[in-house]
C-alpha cells in the first residue's frame, strides 16, 4: 500500500485493530448469545471500556474484526457510536482465526505500524509510549507481555536477553507458577502485515509468531495488572478492575 502515513508520537494515526470474532465458548453460560467483547463490565459493555482507553492513547480509527454475532456489536455501537473514533467493521462469514481476520482486514488498515489487541482484554500500560519505542527500534512487529502469578492458563513467552522472543510455550493446566505471558497486544508493520497474507495458519501467535525467525519479535513488558475476561471467574472479577463508576482502570494514559 503506498499512502502510509506520518506518524506524531503515542497512537495519533495509529489504526487500532481489535480481534472480537471468538465464539466465547467459555462464557456461553453467563453471557448467553451476547459476544464476548459486549459483556457487561461496571455498567457498560467491555468493548466500550476498550475503545474509551484506546482513544485515550490518540487512536481514531479503530476496524473491528468481527465474526460471531457481529450485527449486535454493528447495533450497539450504532446506537452509541464512539465519539472519539472512527469505527470500522470487519465481519469474516466462517471462523478465520486471529491471523485470518487480520488478512481479512489488511485492506482496510492504513497506517505503520498497526495496534492489534485482543477484545477480551485489559492492560495497565503506556501505549504511547509502546508505539514510540516501537517505531525508535525499526521493529517488524512487537509484542506487549505481562508477568502473572499463574501462567499454566494462559502460554508463556520465552525471549533472549535482548527482549526478542525465543519460543512459545503451550497452556498447560498442571503449570503452577508465574512466566511471562502475552498482554494481547501488537504492535506490527506495513510490511509485516503484507507478509502474513501469505503465510500459513490460523493462529498469530501460534501459527504465526512461533514460526518468525529469531531476532524478529521484539516484546515489552508492561508492570501494571491484566485482565482476560475469557472465563466467568475473570469476567467476575472485571468491575474491579474498570471501576465502580464505570471508568476503565487500565488503558488510560
Amino acid at each position: 500500500m503506498s499512502d502510509r502515513l506520518a506518524l506524531p508520537g503515542g497512537l495519533t494515526g495509529i489504526d487500532a485493530a481489535i480481534l472480537a470474532g471468538g465464539l466465547g465458548t467459555r462464557l456461553r453460560g453467563v453471557l448467553g448469545e451476547v459476544p464476548k467483547v459486549l459483556a457487561p463490565v461496571a455498567g457498560r459493555a467491555f468493548l466500550d471500556h476498550l475503545i474509551d482507553g484506546l482513544a485515550g492513547f490518540g487512536a481514531r480509527r479503530l476496524v473491528l474484526c468481527l465474526g460471531y454475532r457481529a450485527d449486535q456489536v454493528v447495533a450497539h455501537l450504532a446506537a452509541r457510536p464512539p465519539s472519539a473514533a472512527e469505527w470500522i467493521p470487519v465481519i469474516e462469514s466462517e471462523p478465520l482465526g486471529t491471523a485470518g481476520a487480520l488478512r481479512l482486514a489488511r485492506p482496510r488498515l492504513g497506517s505503520d505500524p498497526v495496534l492489534v489487541l485482543n477484545g477480551d482484554t485489559f492492560v495497565d500500560a503506556d501505549l504511547a509510549g509502546f508505539a514510540d519505542r516501537h517505531r525508535a527500534a525499526g521493529a517488524l512487529a512487537s509484542l506487549l507481555c505481562v508477568r502473572v502469578e499463574d501462567a499454566g492458563r494462559y502460554g508463556r513467552v520465552e525471549r533472549d536477553e535482548r527482549g526478542f522472543v525465543t519460543g512459545f510455550v503451550e497452556k498447560d493446566p498442571d503449570y503452577r507458577g508465574p512466566g511471562l505471558i502475552s498482554a494481547g497486544f501488537y504492535l506490527l508493520s506495513a510490511l509485516f502485515l503484507d507478509r502474513l497474507t501469505s503465510l500459513p495458519g490460523s493462529s498469530l501467535e501460534r501459527d504465526v509468531f512461533s514460526r518468525l525467525p529469531p531476532g524478529t519479535l521484539r516484546t515489552e513488558v508492561a508492570r501494571g495488572g491484566f485482565l482476560d475476561i475469557g472465563t466467568p471467574e475473570s469476567l467476575a472479577v472485571a468491575p474491579l478492575i474498570v471501576g465502580s463508576q464505570g471508568q476503565s482502570a487500565l488503558l488510560n494514559p
